[in-house]
């Protein structure tokens, strides 16, 4: 049996003290310095478990496992904080724009340190048990820590993978980029259907049926298999009256959106075999269409 502690206990920690199964981990402590109600039937719900405030701690922490999941802002702080009480333990965070080292100085006292970060949604707590199987999960940080968040991966009926410490930031990027910005964009194609008279509920309606499918696209196919439309065919016609249209709405950031989404675009047309004569006019015509801009 495992026993672990968890730090700043908001969803992703709270996610995971209901998750743990409870025949191979303990969660022994639940440290925070907000007892909302949320948190003390967190408490009540998990055996064994008791709320800790931070100036409770004075004798330290003997845990198995500590794991920090503190927002990524106060993350620095809790760390600065709680260093020379965490003894023996192996010590996670799980941010995911920031690399294991930011756990560094909690290793002097025979601690190995990692990350752990689920990358699935947690809006509230109480989804874990049933948002972390299946979700993938990033790992990393020293060898014994990445071997144990494995396993804590597999045990939660995710899935792991690793990477390097060094590139952590750049990994959290990434995500960001399939998921937020996916909603950004989302949004501005709901902007642009407002324009042809409809609203946001009724563009939304309308969008995500595509959406889905492209979504489907993706889970058989490559990127560049799976891009169809305009920039796929590189058609230059059309690129022409999408353009005008979006001239005519009058949204640079509109414009700039669709040009540097549609050079990218052009890339993948380029690797699923368009004529290099018909990329190479699409491109020209998208360089034309971005020196216009106001930068």
């Amino acid at each position: 049996m495992l026993s672990v502690a968890i730090i700043g206990v908001g969803r992703v920690g709270g996610a995971l003290a209901y998750s743990l199964p409870r025949e191979k981990y303990r969660v022994t402590s639940l440290i925070s310095r907000e007892w909302t109600d949320a948190i003390t039937t967190l408490s009540r719900r998990i055996d064994g478990s008791r709320l800790v405030p931070p100036e409770e701690l004075s004798e330290g922490l003997r845990t198995d496992i500590v794991f920090f999941t503190t927002q990524d802002g106060e993350l620095r702080d809790a760390i600065d904080e709680y260093r020379g009480y965490i003894t023996g333990s192996t010590v996670f965070h799980t941010s995911g724009s920031t690399p294991s080292s930011v756990l560094e100085p909690l290793r002097e006292p025979g601690n190995i340190i990692g990350s752990l970060h689920p990358l699935v949604s947690i809006s509230k707590p109480e989804l874990g048990p049933e948002r972390f199987p299946g979700a993938f999960m990033c790992v990393e940080g020293d060898a014994k820590a990445v071997e144990l968040g494995k396993q804590i991966v597999a045990d939660l009926g995710g899935r792991p993978f690793c990477i390097e410490t060094r590139f952590k930031t750049l990994y959290h990027a990434a995500a960001v980029t399939a998921c937020g910005h996916l909603v950004a964009l989302f949004d501005a194609a709901t902007e642009m259907m407002g324009e042809c008279g409809l609203s946001r509920e009724e563009s939304t309606q309308i969008l995500l049926p595509l959406v889905s499918s492209t979504v489907k696209n993706l889970e058989s196919q490559s990127t560049a298999a799976a891009l169809t439309g305009t920039f796929a065919r590189a058609d230059a016609e059309t690129f022409t009256k999408h353009l005008a249209a979006l001239n005519l709405v009058g949204s640079e950031e509109l414009l700039e959106i669709y040009l540097l989404l549609g050079e990218r675009s052009l890339e993948l047309a380029a690797k699923a075999g368009v004529s290099p004569e018909r990329i190479e006019k699409m491109r020209s015509k998208v360089a034309v269409a971005k020196s216009k801009l106001k930068w």
